[in-house]
């Protein structure tokens, strides 16, 4: 049975250097008069619904209207993100243009998917900005999804099965993200984990969370995809 590779985006994948944060704000602020403490939240490994749930939680702005207003927020943030995609450089890491690469001349092996807590048109703009492209992504999970992380790797699974006609087993999933919460989702499935140190989160960090590989880094090839098939 192939492998569902679900990858990460921000920290994983690529880096926006703060265009992401910065539209979120923006949006925030429009939508809701504020950002909350947004200096002093990480968005590391969190879905956009949670993000925007967690800090308007320091505010007097109820659950329930911050929740009927998701909509515009993210009208606003695609709108402020798109603005800050002409001047702020998207660029994928060391090593993952190759990574990918080979994966996709492995489909006989596996399914090239993503896991990620961004909205999808945001996960779009993200990976096309940044030349990796959306579209060689044969399926997904979003934060648009649920805002709880680890629902999203069945629900990955479910598209799989509807798409291709694939019902990954939950040990046939394969979670390769930059956070805790990255390799949490996965065990919650017992999906295997594969951590990479190239988002906040140090090695030593990640180490602690016992995933089943930890790279520094995409770059070498061989070796990440022998930890995704084997």
């Amino acid at each position: 049975m192939k492998k569902l590779l679900l990858f990460d985006i921000d920290g994983t994948l690529l880096t926006t250097d703060g265009a992401s944060g910065r539209a979120f704000e923006s949006a925030l602020i429009d939508v809701y008069g504020t950002a909350g403490p947004i200096g002093e939240v990480s968005f590391a490994g969190k879905t956009d619904p949670q993000i925007a749930y967690e800090l308007l939680g320091h505010t007097e702005i109820p659950r329930s209207v911050v929740k009927a207003r998701l909509e515009d927020l993210w009208t606003r943030y695609l709108k402020h993100f798109d603005n800050e995609l002409i001047s702020s450089l998207v660029r994928p890491f060391p090593g993952v243009v190759e990574c990918l690469n080979h994966v996709e001349s492995k489909a006989g092996q596996a399914l090239m998917g993503l896991l990620t807590g961004n909205i999808e048109p945001g996960a779009q703009r993200k990976l096309d900005a940044s030349g990796l492209g959306f579209s060689r992504f044969q399926v997904g999970a979003f934060g648009s999804d649920s805002e709880n992380r680890d629902e999203l790797p069945m629900i990955a699974a479910a598209r799989a099965k509807a798409l291709f006609g694939e019902h990954p087993e939950c040990e046939t999933l394969v979670i390769v993200g930059d956070t805790p919460a990255d390799i949490s989702c996965g065990k919650a499935v017992g999906a295997r984990t594969i951590a990479v140190a190239t988002g906040v989160y140090s090695r030593s960090q990640l180490e602690e969370c016992c995933p089943d590989f930890l790279f520094d880094s995409l770059e070498n090839t061989d070796l990440v995809w022998d930890a995704m098939v084997r």
